[in-house]
């Protein structure tokens, strides 16, 4: 599958922590983990697994910095 965002940082999946109905998925992408949240649904129809390689999507109208 082709996307149009840019931002794909590819990693392994350290860890998935289920809630009510968001799950919290962890992607080390290097010694740095990246944290999505997405539906409980997302990670039962993409079948994520501990251990398995994920890529990380980033798409936002705003990046902030600070120093």
């Amino acid at each position: 599958m082709k996307l149009s965002a840019r931002n794909q940082i590819s990693g392994k999946i350290t860890e998935i922590i289920k809630g009510a109905t968001t799950s919290h998925v962890g992607i080390d992408i290097g010694g740095k983990v990246i944290t999505a949240s997405i539906t409980n649904e997302a990670v039962a129809d993409l079948k994520l697994k501990v251990g398995e390689h994920a890529t990380a999507i980033i798409k936002a109208s705003d990046v902030m910095v600070g120093v």
